[in-house]
Parts: structure tokens; C-alpha cells; sequence
């Protein structure tokens, strides 16, 4: 696989060596490791960071490793965000995997094929592997379709995209902001970006409990099951958001969804 992939690791080795493996199939010329360092006040946790990074030792296919490890805890906010910043100095467009984001092997192709057709198109931001529209999909009949969320379990983007994320939300300071999703979904947003969303739900975020950072509640959108797409792609006729899946999509009903929905309202006044 030409395209670079950037994988932001922490605490996690179990989860982590299931992306991991899957990446490994995918055998990527290029890998971007962005690992945040332990809190001085969790007991064990420099231990799992160390067992979580010696899982970036086990490649064994050619390729390219650059590690962005932190020795201090940055947060999931500030680590992530400094990564992917860090990774566009060397790439022009990445896939970003987090160390629960387990994704089938189709979606590396299809990611790898929306990258190249739209790389040029700055009206599309986000390549993202989630589909949330559950039975609804059928509503879907091309390969994809364009939305205004961008959804970041799996995804990928262009430098010329990262570039225009604004981390400080300047235009919605009283908005909540201390997830890098949240600020990356609202420069999309202010920016009238669109989202590539599958038709098929690509990858699974295997994530949720009580040691996730965020994903501690119960929900739907958890542990999804994947399907593989379908190859040649067959690719929309209009560059539009489709008004009615993103009205049904399921993810609105959680926090981040929430969260983007005022977002929304707010930019649009």
C-alpha cells in the first residue's frame, strides 16, 4: 500500500494489537506511530505505554517507521492533534487509525482511491470509514455518499485539509473543545467540508468501557460489525451532502452528535 498511515497509540497493548494486525496485512510503505506518554498519577500506566510500543517493533514487512513518541503525558487532545500536525510535514495524505479502530481490509483501498480521486478537491476534507445508518443504508446506492460530519473512527485526510483545522474553535468559543474530533468536525464544518462516508461500515471501534478516555458509555455504535466494499467503486454523479442520510444517521442521538448539531446551528447563523 502506497498510502502512509498514521497510528496513534496509548495505554492500550490488547486493542492496540488488534489494529496492529490489521495494518500489518495491510503492509503500508510508510507508518507514523503517535504515542502519548504515561500520567504521573495512574498506577501501571508507563508500563502499559512501554508494552503498547513494543507491539511497533513486531514489523516484519519493508517499510518505513517513524515514531512520534511523547515521554510526557500530552493528552488525548494535545498528543493527537501535535501528531497528525507532526505527520503532514512528511506526507501529503495519510489514513489515521487509533489503537481501537479495527478496520476490514477493504477499507485501506478504499481509502488509498478516494485520497487520489479527490486530493485536488478542496471541497471534500474527510475519508471516513464509519457508516451509522445501520438498516438505513440501503437509502445508499452508490459506493459512498458526501456528508457534513465528519466521523473519525478510521478515517483519512490531505495535508491541504489539516491544514485549515482550527484547534481554538475561534469562531464557537463557548462550544466545548477539549477533543481534537470535536475541533477537527467543527473546522470541517466552518470550512462547508464535506465527509466521504461508505455505503458499507468499514471499521469497528472496539474501544468502549471503562478504561476508554470517551467511549465509556453504552451504545449502538459500539463494536459494529464491518463489511468489505465492493470494488470497482461506483462514485456519486453530484459533489453534495446527502440532506436525508445525514438526518437519519444514528450517531446523531450520541454526545459528539449532539455536539455537532449545535455546532451546526451555530455556523449556520
Amino acid at each position: 500500500m502506497e498510502t502512509p498511515v498514521i497510528f496513534i497509540i496509548f495505554n492500550r497493548p490488547d486493542n492496540a494489537g488488534v489494529v496492529f494486525e490489521k495494518i500489518r496485512e495491510a503492509k503500508p510503505k510508510k507508518l507514523y506511530v503517535v504515542a502519548d506518554g504515561p500520567r504521573e498519577n495512574k498506577f501501571g500506566e508507563k508500563e502499559k505505554c512501554e508494552e503498547t510500543r513494543k507491539i511497533i517493533e513486531k514489523i516484519d514487512w519493508d517499510c518505513e517507521v517513524i515514531k512520534d513518541y511523547s515521554e510526557i503525558n500530552l493528552g488525548c487532545d494535545k498528543r493527537v492533534t501535535s501528531g497528525i500536525t507532526n505527520a503532514f510535514q512528511f506526507f501529503e495524505s495519510a489514513i489515521i487509525l487509533e489503537d481501537d479502530c479495527v478496520p476490514n481490509a477493504s477499507f485501506f483501498r478504499f481509502c488509498e482511491e478516494m485520497l487520489e480521486k479527490y486530493k485536488n478537491d478542496e471541497r471534500i476534507m474527510t475519508v471516513s470509514g464509519n457508516n451509522f445508518l445501520f438498516e438505513k443504508k440501503t437509502i445508499i446506492k452508490d459506493s459512498y455518499y458526501f456528508s457534513a460530519y465528519s466521523y473519525i473512527w478510521g478515517w483519512a485526510t490531505w495535508k491541504r485539509a489539516w491544514n485549515k483545522h482550527d484547534r481554538e474553535m475561534t469562531a464557537c468559543p463557548n462550544i466545548g473543545k477539549n477533543t481534537w474530533d470535536i475541533q477537527w468536525a467543527f473546522s470541517c464544518m466552518n470550512q462547508k467540508g464535506l465527509t466521504i462516508i461508505p455505503r458499507e461500515n468499514l471499521v469497528s471501534n472496539i474501544g468502549f468501557g471503562k478504561n476508554s478516555t470517551h467511549t465509556k458509555i453504552k451504545s449502538q455504535t459500539a463494536n459494529m460489525a464491518t463489511y468489505e466494499m465492493d470494488f470497482p467503486l461506483s462514485h456519486p454523479k453530484l459533489i453534495m451532502k446527502n440532506e436525508i442520510a445525514d438526518k437519519i444517521s444514528s450517531f446523531r442521538f450520541t454526545k459528539i452528535g449532539i455536539i455537532l448539531g449545535i455546532i451546526k446551528k451555530f455556523i449556520k447563523k
